[in-house]
């Protein structure tokens, strides 16, 4: 049986499984050709997310990381979502997990006023544009993202949240 589920700060105690997790659903389940090394920021969550603007989070269902999120602080009152992703039998309304991070993060920016938060993902996470479509973010063009905003080579869709 599922339990409810809590969010919590990133801590080093979940590494491993937050690492697990997000090579699990880009490689098996998007077949996705990404590794870890490809993603030197798995292996240093706290320095590369946890300062500014920026923090990581995990969503727990007793003590198991079944989802994450994360924001980095890409300067001028700007943050870049990264890293959510929801272990497959958390998906979907029932649970609403990835909701429940999607407005954890932003709730957390609109405190640190935040004006934007911004995203690039794959063509392959059609179900994630929908949802983020129906949270409020806008498509826009690769050259519609702010300076220092990280893109990554399987990035080839982009969103923008407006915080009002």
């Amino acid at each position: 049986m599922i339990n409810s589920i809590l969010l919590k700060e990133y801590a080093t105690v979940y590494q491993a499984q937050v690492v697990d997790l997000i090579l699990h659903i880009q490689q098996n389940e998007y077949n996705i050709a990404i590794t870890k090394e490809d993603q030197p920021d798995l292996l240093d969550i706290e320095n590369f997310y946890q300062h500014g603007n920026g923090n990581f989070w995990v969503a727990l269902s007793e003590d198991e990381v079944v989802g994450t999120v994360a924001l980095l602080d890409i300067g001028n009152h700007k943050t870049a979502l990264r890293k959510m992703f929801v272990k497959q039998n958390y998906r979907g309304k029932a649970l609403n997990v990835s909701n429940q991070l999607l407005q954890y993060a932003i709730e957390w920016a609109k405190e640190r006023s935040v004006e934007g938060i911004y995203l690039g993902t794959t063509p392959q996470f059609v179900a994630a544009h929908r949802f983020y479509e129906k949270n409020g973010f806008v498509s826009i063009a690769l050259d519609e993202l702010p300076i220092g905003f990280p893109v990554m080579k399987v990035d080839k869709k982009f969103y923008k949240y407006t915080i009002q």
